[in-house]
C-alpha cells in the first residue's frame, strides 16, 4: 500500500514536471504493450481486484478506450501488426499467414522515426516472425530482446532478476542517456502476463511474479470466473470444446486450488507491469522530459481466464479481441483529460497514430487509422467494424470474422461445412446465443458475409485449402489433419 502510494505521489509530481525539451519540438513516445491482459484487469476499468494504480493515474489524466480490440488475438501477430501496421492477412505469406512477407519489413514504425531523428530503443519481449534474414536490431538505436522463458534471468553477480524488471532497467538507462534536443520512442513490450507454458503442474509456477509484489492478493477470495456455468461450454461446438482452448483449461483453470492460485499469481504480474509504469515515468520527471512526453499502454490480446471453461485467447470473442488501451499526452488541455472513449479503436491504429505524432506522412499501406483526431476531441466520423481473424493453424480454430459496434460476424473457415457464428451484442453482450441459422437474422446475417468477403478481398483474399499451409506452432497437429483429410 505504501509503495503504491509513494508512486502515486511521485505522478502526481510528474504530471506537472517542468521539461528541458523546447515547447514546439516533436513530442517523445513511451509505449508500453502487456502480454495476455484482457481489457478489464485494470482498476480503472472497474476491476474490484488487480491494483493498478500508475496506469489508473495515467487514465484519469488521459484517454483511455473502451472499446479497443486487436484484429488477431495471439503475441506475435499483434506484435508484428503493430510494428507494419498490416494485418496478419496483409503481412502474411500464403504458406504461413502468420509469418511476414520481406517486403513488409520496409514500413515499420521505428524506422519511420529514426528517419525522421527520433532515438529509438526497444527492450523486452521481441516475439516476431519476419524473414531469417530480419535483424531487428538494425531498426532500433538501441535494442535488447529479453526473452520470456523463464521469467527469472541470473545476472552476472548470481542474483535473479524478473524479466519485468528487467524492462525496467533498461528503460530508466535509456533516460539516463537522453539527450535534450532529440525527440525518442523507447517501446517496452512486456511478457508478463503470459504464463509459463511450460509448466503444467498445479501450483504458482505458471506465472511467475516480480519479488514487490510477494504475498498481494493473498487474503483476497477470488471470484469464481465469469460465464462459469458448464452448460455455457457445452453449448459450443464440438471442434470448439476439444480446441487448445479446452486443453489448456486443464493446465491452470480446471480445479478452484488451481484457479485460486494461479488468479492471484496473475494479478501479481499485471501489478508488477505497473510498478514499473512508476518506475519509468519517476525517471521521465528526472530527466525533465515528462511534460513533452505521450504514454501509450495497451494489451498485445485478451485472456479467457477461465470464461466459458476456455484458456488463453485465439477464439472471437470478445474476452478474446477486447484490450486495454490507454493514451496519456501531457500537452492536452486539462478539460480534454479523464476522457473515457467509446470507439472501436483497433491496434493497427497505434501505427500511424506514432507517425502523426510526429508529424510524419502515413504510409498508404498502412491499414489503421490515426488515433489523433479522437485524442483532440474531433466528431469526425468513425470505423462501425472492423476486420478480425486468426490464421495461426492452431488445430480447429482458425477464423476469420466482422467486429461491429451491435453485431459480431466469425467463420471457422478450416471446418467441414464452414461453421458460422453471427451474435447480438446489444441484446446478448455476452456473446452466448449464436443467431447463425436464425431465420430472423437471416437476410443480416447475409449482410456480415458480404462484408466479410469484402474485407478479406481487400486485406489479401481468402486463405488457400490447409494443406497448402505450413505450421510452425503445432506441426504434429498440423500433419495429423492433412493426412486425415488425404485419408478421406
Amino acid at each position: 500500500m505504501v509503495r503504491s502510494l509513494l508512486l502515486a505521489v511521485v505522478l502526481l509530481g510528474w504530471l506537472g514536471a517542468p521539461s528541458l525539451q523546447a515547447a514546439d519540438s516533436p513530442p517523445n513516445i513511451l509505449f508500453f504493450m502487456s502480454d495476455d491482459q484482457r481489457n478489464d484487469t485494470l482498476g480503472c476499468a472497474g476491476h474490484p481486484i488487480v491494483k493498478t494504480p500508475q496506469l489508473d493515474r495515467l487514465a484519469e489524466n488521459g484517454v483511455r478506450f473502451e472499446n479497443a480490440f486487436v484484429s488477431h488475438s495471439i503475441c506475435w501477430v499483434s506484435r508484428m501488426t503493430l510494428l507494419t501496421g498490416l494485418t496478419a492477412r496483409s503481412f502474411g505469406r500464403t504458406d504461413r499467414p502468420d509469418s511476414a512477407k520481406p517486403e513488409v519489413s520496409k514500413v515499420l514504425y521505428p524506422d519511420r522515426l529514426h528517419k525522421a531523428g527520433y532515438r529509438t530503443g526497444f527492450y523486452g519481449k521481441w516475439h516476431t516472425k519476419f524473414p531469417e534474414d530480419f535483424k531487428p536490431e538494425d531498426h532500433f538505436d538501441e535494442f535488447e530482446a529479453i526473452h520470456r522463458n523463464p521469467y527469472l534471468k541470473e545476472q552476472a553477480d548470481g542474483t535473479m532478476r524478473h524479466e519485468t524488471e528487467l524492462i525496467g532497467d533498461r528503460a530508466e538507462a535509456f533516460l539516463d542517456k537522453q539527450p535534450s534536443d532529440k525527440p525518442f520512442c523507447l517501446t517496452l513490450w512486456f511478457n508478463a502476463a503470459h504464463a509459463e507454458d511450460r509448466d503444467k503442474e498445479p501450483g504458482s509456477g505458471h506465472y511467475p511474479w516480480t519479488k514487490a509484489t510477494d504475498g498481494m492478493y493473498e487474503d483476497v477470495a477470488m471470484p469464481e470466473p465469469k460465464l462459469n456455468d458448464p452448460a455455457i461450454f457445452e453449448n459450443h461446438p464440438d471442434f470448439l470444446k476439444t480446441s487448445i482452448n479446452r486443453e489448456r483449461y486443464f493446465w491452470r483453470w480446471d480445479t478452484p486450488e488451481k484457479y485460486e492460485t494461479n488468479l492471484r499469481a496473475y494479478f501479481r504480474l499485471l501489478t508488477g507491469i505497473d510498478n514499473v509504469v512508476g518506475r519509468v515515468v519517476k525517471k521521465l520527471e528526472e530527466q525533465g522530459l515528462a511534460d513533452n512526453t505521450i504514454i501509450v499502454y495497451i494489451g498485445d490480446n485478451g485472456y479467457f481466464m477461465g470464461n466459458r471453461g476456455f484458456a488463453g485467447k485465439w477464439l472471437h470473442y470478445d474476452e478474446s479481441l477486447r484490450v486495454p488501451l490507454i493514451i496519456y499526452d501531457p500537452r492536452q488541455p486539462k478539460e480534454d483529460r479523464g476522457r473515457v472513449l467509446s470507439e472501436l479503436a483497433v491496434n493497427f491504429d497505434l501505427t500511424p497514430t506514432f507517425l502523426d505524432w510526429a508529424g510524419l506522412k502515413i504510409p498508404k499501406s498502412y491499414q489503421g487509422k490515426s488515433l489523433k483526431p479522437l485524442l483532440e476531441g474531433s466528431s469526425e466520423k468513425w470505423r462501425n467494424d472492423f476486420f478480425c481473424e486468426h490464421v495461426t493453424l492452431a488445430p480447429k480454430i482458425t477464423w476469420e470474422g466482422v467486429r461491429g459496434k451491435r453485431y459480431k460476424y466469425a467463420r471457422y473457415f478450416d471446418q467441414e461445412p464452414v461453421y458460422e457464428f453471427f451474435h447480438d451484442l446489444n441484446s446478448d453482450p455476452d456473446e452466448l446465443v449464436n443467431l447463425a441459422e436464425s431465420p430472423e437474422y437471416a437476410e443480416l446475417l447475409e449482410k456480415y458475409r458480404k462484408r466479410c468477403d469484402k474485407l478479406v478481398k481487400k486485406y489479401g483474399g481468402p486463405l488457400g485449402p490447409i494443406e497448402d499451409r505450413v505450421s510452425t506452432l503445432y506441426p504434429r497437429e498440423k500433419r495429423e489433419q492433412v493426412n486425415k483429410k488425404k485419408r478421406q
